[in-house]
């Protein structure tokens, strides 16, 4: 739609009400950056920062939770409480018919399963901030064991979260975009000059060569997402023609677009979020007292290492099958089918009715293949190119740079029709 920068950014701010919209999403994150380098009372900050420089599993969790685990501030546990709870939630839904009615109850059903979600949030965030303590008391980096400070750490860490939450929600509300994905995005975003910092500093000992092809890397798997997040299989559309009063409608040809990647960036947030429990779980577990669960626990750290093949492997296999779960949850092809037929419409070749709704379940489900396929490569070539490379201190990985390319063409595709929206209504008000 706009062929320069500078004509988009003019459009934006020619809308008082869009640029209310981007001044308040911009607040926001200046708020999330301020809350993210405040830190919980009584942490070795030192000791912590050295020990995430040394652990990439920990840079993994830091990366996600855009710098505040590193800084252990109040919103330590970034939004993962919240994705997990969100995950478990959807997955009820397909196992109890009422949660599944209630979903399909539009705006009203979609409140109500918001509010479950904050609800199943809380402990959640309870657990994941006792398991945070336990690790990191190991390592003297919080003070030893107080029941005063391990429950005033809990609230503080759990009150983190759920401010992040509202933050969240107040940018879907009042601003632009869906708000949990542009606070991902914002503190991916807040953690790129501490990676680029890191690798500068290691340049020296690094080759240059490997160096550049590693950046020559990461811009073909930008253009790769973009080329992916913007390919659509178009399926042709009849309308018969009609003839009401003596005036003949319809008898016009369109298109049904399919995207490769329905899903978005969900699978990948998803899948994170789960292939990182077993090593958080593991390393909570490694303090305790039993010897026979302790060699247990770690045994599962070092097989869920994010360096390791079977971390890796299991990456790849839930972001394919969160792929192909989130489509069938977001596109319905039995409704579309109804929809068309109901306008007069039908694929040339193809019966109206369940037969369309079979035609559309058929393509969608390969080109989902192709989009899953994709997003699970994204997901651990980093992984793969920072062992051949020898670069480790870059570890936004694929996951990161799909998350911000793909936020930044779903907010920005947001903004242009909300502009032609606005650029209608004015046109209507001069008549």
């Amino acid at each position: 739609m706009f062929k320069k920068p500078k004509e988009f950014i003019n459009a934006i701010f020619s809308f008082p009400e869009l640029k209310t919209k981007l001044l308040f999403t911009l607040f926001i994150f200046f708020v999330f950056r301020v809350a993210a380098h405040i830190p919980v009372p009584g942490v070795n900050l030192e000791l912590l920062r050295a020990l995430f420089a040394q652990n990439q599993f920990l840079g993994l969790l830091d990366m996600f939770s855009g710098g505040t685990l590193a800084n252990f501030s109040i919103m330590a546990l970034g939004l993962n409480p919240y994705i997990n709870a969100s995950i478990i939630l959807q997955l009820l839904t397909l196992v109890f018919p009422k949660l599944e009615e209630l979903s399909k109850e539009g705006e009203y059903g979609q409140e109500a399963i918001n509010q479950y979600t904050r609800l199943l949030t809380l402990p959640l965030s309870i657990l994941q901030a006792f398991g945070m303590y336990a690790l990191l008391k190991n390592a003297k980096i919080v003070p030893s064991f107080s029941v005063l400070y391990l429950v005033s750490m809990i609230v503080t860490m759990t009150a983190g979260t759920f401010f992040l939450m509202w933050l969240g929600e107040l940018i879907t509300q009042k601003g632009i975009g869906n708000g949990i994905s542009l606070l991902i995005f914002a503190g991916i975003v807040g953690r790129l000059p501490v990676s680029f910092g890191q690798t500068i500093a290691v340049a020296e000992a690094t080759n240059i060569f490997n160096l550049l092809v590693f950046f020559g890397l990461a811009v073909l798997v930008i253009a790769s997402i973009v080329f992916t997040e913007e390919a659509v299989r178009k399926v042709r559309i009849e309308y018969a023609k009609r003839i009401y009063g003596g005036k003949m409608y319809g008898g016009q040809s369109t298109f049904l677009p399919l995207k490769i990647n329905q899903a978005g960036v969900i699978p990948i947030i998803f899948a994170v979020s789960l292939v990182l429990l077993p090593s958080m779980l593991g390393r909570f577990l490694e303090q305790i007292p039993n010897q026979l669960i302790a060699n247990f626990a770690r045994f599962i750290s070092s097989v869920f290492n994010p360096e390791g093949f079977i971390y890796n492997f299991s990456y790849f296999v839930l972001v394919v099958g969160f792929t192909y779960f989130y489509t069938a949850v977001i596109f319905n092809p039995q409704k579309i089918a109804e929809e068309i037929k109901k306008y007069g419409g039908f694929v040339p070749g193809i019966r109206p009715g369940t037969p369309t709704a079979d035609f559309l379940n058929f393509i969608l489900t390969r080109i989902t293949l192709a989009g899953a396929l994709f997003l699970g490569i994204i997901a651990v070539l980093p992984n793969i190119a920072q062992k051949i490379f020898g670069i480790g201190t870059l570890s936004l990985g694929g996951t990161g740079v799909l998350i911000m390319v793909s936020v930044v063409l779903e907010t920005t595709k947001l903004i242009e029709s909300m502009i032609q929206m606005r650029g209608y209504e004015k046109f209507l008000d001069n008549f």
